[in-house]
């Protein structure tokens, strides 16, 4: 099977990892020093310290890129539509976009741009960060979720074996929306708050004051979805965070790595999606809009901050 990563941040480096050694795998991203050192091999850092290196092929763009079966999108979700437009460049005719993306909309974007048939929406909790270009730091095992576009997909279906194949967990769904919130509940209270604190996701369960805003987000979170009409998979989401943050506790978040290097955030596409549907549906969110101030307010000061 042809696969085609786009997007070389952790999460894209993990996958192409995982599945290199049973696909013919191609990642394709737009960061000049992660692909040259990518091309040198990719160092996979284990839990307890010890490295491999692992050669992948890396592209800077679709050009020369053969034609795939299936396309991963790992990109931030701010990346959507290029990554969509680049999809639809290299997909094989009856192959399928899969966004495993945070945030809600992308799949909406995916298919606007390679066709409803060729689009379909995934989420995974598997947790990786980067140390430095070419590094990858694994930072906890969580299952990946796949969603059908019709029953017995043949393709996505093939997907879902080879990531098992490639000692991922999945699971191929009929629907994946009441999971795609369940990750949101974790990326709008604990995302922005490590961000904030500049701090590994477990460092949040050993402050009281840290703990009791991203449980107080999390619950907002879930407030949201049930007026959206959404059921989650779980009774407390306040639970359900502290566990996710036990889980990946010496996982650096997606949105801290963001910070630490001065690049862009997913927060408008995480908690400012919240806030925006909480505020549609009369739903209050202040710890969520909390978190979402502190963010763009980094962001914002990114180039005056004191070093």
């Amino acid at each position: 099977m042809r696969i085609t990563i786009l997007g070389i941040g952790a999460l894209g480096c993990l996958f192409g990892a995982r599945l290199s050694r049973h696909a013919d795998v191609t990642l394709i991203g737009h960061w000049p020093e992660q692909i040259d050192a990518l091309r040198a091999g990719l160092r996979y850092v284990h839990p307890d310290g010890h490295e491999d290196v692992i050669p992948l092929d890396v592209a800077c763009g679709t050009d020369g890129v053969a034609p795939c079966d299936a396309a991963l999108i790992l990109t931030k979700a701010s990346q959507i539509e290029t990554s969509a437009r680049e999809a639809a460049q290299m997909l094989k005719p009856d192959g399928v976009a899969i966004t495993l993306q945070n945030g809600l909309g992308n799949r909406d974007v995916l298919a606007a741009a390679v066709g409803d048939e060729r689009a379909a929406q995934g989420v995974t909790l598997q947790a990786a960060s980067l140390r430095g270009p070419g590094v990858m730091v694994y930072g906890g095992e969580g299952p990946t979720h796949l969603a059908e576009r019709f029953p017995g997909d043949p393709v996505i279906r093939d997907v879902g074996a080879l990531l098992e194949r490639a000692g991922c967990e999945t699971h191929v769904v009929a629907d994946v929306g009441a999971l795609l919130w369940a990750k949101l509940v974790v990326n709008a209270s604990i995302n922005p708050l490590t961000a904030v604190l500049r701090v590994q996701n477990g460092v949040l369960l050993d402050s009281a004051w840290a703990h009791d805003l991203m449980v107080e987000a999390a619950r907002e979170v879930a407030a949201v979805a049930a007026a959206q009409g959404v059921a989650l998979p779980f009774a407390d989401a306040g639970v359900y965070a502290e566990r996710a943050a036990e889980m990946a506790a010496l996982n650096r978040s997606s949105m801290l790595q963001d910070v630490l290097r001065g690049a862009a955030t997913e927060i408008e596409m995480i908690n400012g999606a919240v806030m925006r549907l909480g505020a549609a549906s009369g739903v209050e969110t202040p710890a969520v809009r909390t978190l979402y101030r502190l963010v763009k307010a980094l962001e914002d000061t990114a180039q005056r901050r004191i070093r």
